[in-house]
């Protein structure tokens, strides 16, 4: 019954971004999914796309804080953090946190900030603290970070390194959208409906991820997770496979989908409905495969092919 009350939530959550961000359902759902696991993402497209409308939507319709930090080059990491300040009347230190304590953080271009500021949100994606002249403090729960970046333009910007792409649980990509949903974009501006409210709070946000954590996982899904990252590792065109992180988080993204499809255990279709936007920005292709015209959502889709499916007897409670 529970999960069922959860699923409609899941499923109104969705429908009212998809009010605002129009024609963008899957990539709406996957947002959604990394929420309930508890992932950050890097929104990686052209500009104009929506990205920011998507997370200013997320957080609309999430009744926790929100912060937005816009990176430039001159950024520094307490503009991040916060900063401790001296008070004289008083003779104290007072702390004044920085905009990344809050549920959902949009960290917009990313990339613009230099290295050292980028460095700053480190501890946060993984532990969710920040650490402040040697004092650590927790960050709100639930932790949610998205990151925007402009694949096109690379002037003034800092590549994120490998490290840090990491820590993110999915990349994803809105596109372009269809004439028609453009369409409907327009139409909407003109007739602008009211402004999204919260259909769900922090509190069960985060009992939805202590569930997530308990959906069933066969030993079979974990043995094709590992194949597969372990193929990664070993083909000739790569230079950097799958991390023992990618397939953690690979697994927690496939029990979040398990969970927002209202069963409580996973099947392989799960597994592969989340694998191109977990595990593409984990991987490095050799220049050859580069230049050949492979691309990593390409790889990606071809190890899971490669990969031998677990197979189930509906008796099991499963499915192949």
């Amino acid at each position: 019954m529970i999960q069922d009350q959860a699923r409609e939530v899941l499923e109104l959550l969705v429908q009212r971004v998809e009010r605002v961000v129009v024609g963008k359902k899957k990539e709406i759902e996957l947002a959604v999914i990394a929420m309930l696991y508890g992932g950050h993402i890097l929104l990686e497209d052209v500009p104009g796309v929506g990205k920011t409308l998507l997370v200013r939507t997320l957080a609309a319709c999430v009744g926790g804080s929100f912060g937005r930090i816009q990176f430039t080059s001159d950024l520094q990491p307490a503009d991040v953090t916060g900063v401790t300040v001296y008070q004289p009347l008083t003779g104290s230190l007072e702390f004044r946190p920085g905009p990344i304590h809050a549920h959902i953080v949009l960290a917009d271009e990313i990339n613009r900030a230099a290295p050292r500021t980028q460095s700053a949100l480190l501890e946060a994606m993984e532990e969710r603290k920040v650490t402040v002249d040697g004092v650590t403090r927790e960050l709100p729960q639930p932790f949610l970070l998205l990151a925007t970046q402009n694949p096109l333009e690379y002037e003034g910007t800092y590549r994120l390194p490998e490290a840090q792409l990491d820590r993110f649980l999915m990349r994803l990509s809105l596109g372009y959208p269809k004439p028609e949903q453009e369409v409907e974009m327009l139409s909407r501006m003109q007739n602008p409906g009211v402004e999204p409210k919260p259909v769900i709070l922090p509190e069960e946000i985060r009992l939805m991820q202590r569930q997530v954590r308990m959906v069933l996982v066969d030993e079979r899904i974990k043995e094709y997770l590992v194949s597969v990252a372990d193929a990664s590792r070993r083909h000739p065109k790569l230079s950097l496979g799958i991390s023992p992180r990618g397939t953690l988080c690979w697994m927690g993204a496939a029990q979040a989908m398990a969970y927002y499809r209202g069963r409580s255990y996973v099947i392989p279709d799960d597994v592969k409905e989340v694998a191109e936007a977990v595990l593409a920005h984990r991987i490095v292709l050799k220049p050859d495969a580069g230049f050949a015209g492979m691309t990593s959502p390409q790889m990606v889709a071809e190890l899971v092919k490669q990969a031998d499916v677990p197979l189930f007897h509906r008796a099991s409670g499963g499915a192949s």
